[in-house]
């Protein structure tokens, strides 16, 4: 379908909005026209006003939240302060981050129909309408299934599929693949890229899924404390690395390589920001300078025996039959940081549980400091091991932070004293003391999960467990929450992380453990376990961009580049050595 992208769909016009007892502006000033049948990619920092600004695009910013509200949006020609959020969701399809929050029906059918009898939609028109929203979503074949029976990817995609059915002129998306594995999110991607082309859906989607936008979004709009600071296209966004970093946005790893070569004094005519285009400038400048892998130091794992925590041939299968572990023997060590990955269903979380007894094994064993889990209680291992969820507010129960961090040492009955010391040892150590009064569910996604962090190190526990602790985080907050991991590892605690965001890794993780269905692929140092491609791929997973930057130097030069980051590719271009002309020389 061919679209007139010079008419505007959408128009923002100095748009400005103030949450309800807010101090500043979540919106400030913002004029943006979104043209008909674009992909616009909205970036920028937690906080910056991305998921604000979906909301008021479907206008429930600001009739459902109140607040103060100035300017004016018009989508399809409907003003968005004049006509009822019923009337724009027939224009305006929305899809959120978590796909469980908005899935309620008992089989897909039904969660496709009860968006369109919301709308008062004739049965005779959502029997047409259903098949063609499941088709157009990838999910032919599940209409009469149970959402529980999808994937993650698939749940996502459902919820694009119900939005669908009502025939938006706009899909509006915030953050629709953050708790996906890689391939998961891919399709959400691709099936969203596919309606846009195919249909002339107009999509909006925040993310910080910086090489996923580059690959499929026609424009960005750069977010930053509320303001729109920048519009353009992705090869010129994301090529703007050093900006894009000081206001707390990750480039692609494509763009951040090239980036550090330019800084090293490489000739690099332009920034590629896409796989494809920075694998044949990379082998193009390895024509023109002598190329060498940086010296990697060796890997040093020290062993004990017994380790501290053991499974073997642990298998589990949950209450409705599924399998969720199948025969998993692993070691852990004290003072290891081992880094756990694989697709969404692939055991992790439920692996973890079993350490800290929250599940018991179906058959085999698992251990404790060479003692049955079955053997021990709940409550003692929880004094051994902390856990941070995935999703922090599923660990709060209390009204005050200091509430909060002293509930676990209360109900343990420690003394009122060495509770006291605890909490403010721990929550000075996150930052929170000077919160400590704030209800923990009033502070940013970020600062949760540090409380949560906070109660957990309160314990003082030797082993700690983080489930997907990036989830929802932007780039600082991310490394702000792996930094407290390694911060943990180096005072000598082991540490434990699951999470499909790889490329963060590299500076944290010594060992990797790959599952996939329930099964154990892979046990290997980082390096290893990054460039066993096949495996990872076995299990839904794609390297980092640097690691496949890195295997198209191994394929040219027919060596080894084990490489990890992009400090690490760009370290193998000698500046000094350049064999090409620079006047001959074409990059691309």
């Amino acid at each position: 379908m061919t679209t007139d992208r010079s008419v505007p769909l959408v128009t923002l016009d100095t748009v400005s909005y103030i949450y309800p007892r807010a101090e500043k502006p979540a919106l400030h000033d913002i004029t943006l026209d979104i043209g008909r049948g674009e992909f616009l990619g909205l970036i920028g920092p937690t906080g910056a006003g991305k998921t604000t600004l979906c909301l008021s695009l479907s206008g429930i910013v600001p009739q459902f939240y109140g607040g103060r509200f100035f300017g004016r949006i018009t989508v399809a020609g409907l003003d968005t302060l004049e006509h009822p959020v019923s009337r724009l969701a027939r224009h305006v399809g929305a899809v959120f981050e978590d796909p469980e929050t908005q899935i309620t029906a008992t089989s897909v059918e039904n969660e496709i129909a009860f968006a369109l009898e919301n709308l008062n939609v004739p049965r005779e028109e959502m029997l047409v309408r259903i098949p063609r929203a499941l088709e157009a979503a990838r999910l032919e074949g599940t209409a009469k299934k149970h959402p529980r029976e999808l994937s993650g990817g698939q749940k996502q995609r459902l919820a694009i599929a119900a939005a669908l059915a009502v025939q938006p002129d706009l899909l509006v998306l915030d953050e629709p693949t953050s708790q996906l594995d890689p391939m998961g999110a891919q399709e959400v991607f691709a099936t969203v890229r596919e309606l846009n082309k195919t249909l002339g859906i107009t999509v909006v989607m925040a993310s910080h899924a910086a090489e996923e936008l580059a690959e499929y979004a026609d424009r960005l709009a750069l977010l930053v404390d509320g303001a729109l600071v920048a519009v353009g296209a992705p090869d010129d966004l994301y090529a703007q690395v050093d900006y894009l970093e000081r206001c707390h946005v990750r480039p692609p790893q494509v763009a951040q390589t090239f980036a550090r070569m330019r800084q090293a004094g490489v000739l690099v005519p332009a920034i590629p920001v896409r796989l494809a285009e920075g694998r044949t400038a990379l082998k193009a400048t390895a024509h023109s300078y002598a190329v060498q892998a940086p010296s990697i130091p060796p890997v040093t794992t020290v062993k004990r025996d017994p380790p501290l925590l053991s499974a073997r041939n642990l298998t589990h299968v949950y209450g409705n039959g599924t399998v969720a572990l199948r025969d998993i023997s692993l070691d852990v060590q004290a003072g290891e940081y081992l880094l756990i990955i694989g697709q969404n269903g692939a055991g992790k979380s439920t692996l973890a549980k079993h350490f800290l007894r929250l599940l018991l094994p179906t058959s085999g064993a698992v251990f404790v400091d060479n003692t049955d889990t079955r053997d021990l209680t709940t409550s003692a291992l929880a004094k051994r091991i902390g856990y941070v969820a995935q999703n922090p507010d599923s660990q709060i129960f209390n009204a005050t932070v200091e509430a909060e961090v002293a509930f676990a040492l209360k109900n343990l009955n420690y003394d009122a004293a060495d509770i006291r010391t605890r909490v403010e040892e721990s929550l000075t150590a996150l930052g929170l003391w000077e919160r400590r009064a704030a209800h923990p569910l009033a502070l940013p996604k970020g600062d949760r999960a540090r409380v949560v962090i906070a109660a957990m190190l309160a314990m003082r526990p030797d082993v700690v467990i983080f489930d997907e602790p990036t989830t929802g985080q932007d780039y600082r907050g991310a490394r702000a929450i792996l930094d407290i991991s390694q911060q943990l590892h180096t005072a000598g605690k082991t540490v434990v992380v699951i999470t499909h965001h790889l490329y963060l890794m590299p500076d944290y993780a010594e060992r990797v453990v790959v599952m996939g269905q329930g099964a154990l692929l892979l046990d290997a140092p980082i390096r290893e376990a990054y460039h066993a491609v096949d495996v990872l791929a076995a299990t839904h997973i794609v390297p980092p961009q640097a690691v496949l930057l890195a295997r198209a130097l191994a394929e040219e030069y027919h060596a080894d580049f084990p490489l990890l980051t992009p400090e690490e590719v760009a370290a193998c271009f000698e500046k000094d050595v350049y064999h090409g002309d620079t006047e001959d020389t074409e990059i691309f």
